[in-house]
């Protein structure tokens, strides 16, 4: 059995091509996605052979640790990330069929904001201190669209209407201290979906904030997407929010997809020791627990990465077999794919 996983995992990554076809004509499509950073350290690899599909309208989450790759991945969608320290490559990074790692810049900053936006993880950094809220949430209608302050105005006034700033007319020209963490985040949403992007990043939306308005700022994302048919990339490291969230999960550790497939079925029965772990972490509800079960040990060190699975060091199943080899995605059952030799050890 051992030789036998062993090469399967040696196989060509079948997979991704069973990724792939689960989303027909996917808007966004990656594949062997590598992001490397040259640091005094030496060089550190963010993210290694990452590839997944989304859908027009779909909303897929990407789930992991801090470190684990996710925000790496949107920016480098996005082409943010400069260049050096970063060097991205990919076999395929396309955006409806677009190849965007061979787009000039100048098709770049005209997709950006228009056809793909991105909502920064902390709105309180994302926005200018010393410039009107209002006039930074237009900033793309007038730069992509032409419109002039006047008319921006008014669309703006509107777009954080429908975002839920209560008076939105008369917070307009507020700087963004006068805004509570739960407004400035809205205020980036109503940003990044200004122009009527056709995909939406959304990097940790709802960190620190409470839980109610992290409700109010999921259903009002769910609300636009509803109305734009935008496909959506939501990043958390909270298992709660994306299991309520989204069709699809991917989930990331040590720049690694190492399981994706539809939420339902990744959370009804993980096949990755790593999403047991996280699981087994999150609390729950339903349930009376003692303490909650922590994954031992710490991430890999991304400069000098293990040979095998990355995850082995962690891992209560983990045999000399996944200390010498590093398993690839492979199917475990119907659009369920797990980066795991014994993926059949998990109870």
């Amino acid at each position: 059995m051992r030789a036998a996983a062993v090469a399967d995992a040696a196989a060509p990554n079948a997979a991704v091509a069973a990724q792939n076809a689960a989303v027909a004509a996917p808007l966004l499509d990656v594949q062997g996605l590598d992001v490397v950073f040259r640091t005094a350290r030496g060089t550190v690899a963010a993210s290694r052979g990452v590839s997944l599909a989304l859908g027009a309208g779909e909303t897929l989450g990407l789930v992991g640790e801090s470190g684990s790759g996710k925000s790496v991945l949107c920016r480098a969608v996005l082409r943010l990330l400069p260049s050096p320290p970063a060097q991205v490559n990919a076999t395929r990074l396309a955006f409806d069929g677009i190849d965007l790692l061979a787009l000039p810049e100048a098709r770049m900053r005209a997709l950006r904001g228009t056809s793909i936006a991105m909502v920064f993880q902390n709105p309180m950094t994302a926005l200018s201190p010393l410039w009107p809220v209002g006039d930074q949430v237009t900033e793309g209608l007038r730069v992509h669209r032409g419109l002039g302050r006047a008319q921006a105005r008014e669309v703006g006034i509107e777009l954080l209407r429908r975002t839920g700033i209560p008076d939105p007319a008369k917070r307009y020209a507020d700087l963004p201290w006068q805004w509570s963490g739960g407004m400035l985040q809205r205020a980036v949403i109503a940003m990044a979906t200004a122009c009527g992007p056709r995909l939406l990043l959304a990097d940790e939306p709802t960190t620190a904030l409470d839980v109610t308005i992290q409700a109010q700022i999921l259903a009002l994302l769910a609300e636009l997407q509803h109305e734009t048919g935008m496909a959506l990339v939501l990043v958390s490291h909270d298992i709660g929010v994306v299991a309520q969230t989204c069709d699809r999960i991917a989930v990331m550790y040590a720049g690694q997809v190492v399981e994706t497939g539809p939420t339902a079925a990744v959370f009804g029965a993980p096949r990755h020791p790593y999403t047991q772990g996280l699981m087994r972490s999150t609390p729950r509800v339903d349930r009376v627990e003692g303490r909650l079960a922590a994954i031992p040990g710490q991430p890999p060190d991304l400069a000098q990465p293990p040979a095998g699975c990355a995850f082995a060091p962690r891992c209560a199943v983990a045999s000399d077999a996944c200390r010498a080899t590093a398993p690839v995605l492979r199917p475990v059952a119907a659009g369920h794919a797990s980066a795991c030799l014994f993926p059949e050890r998990l109870g």
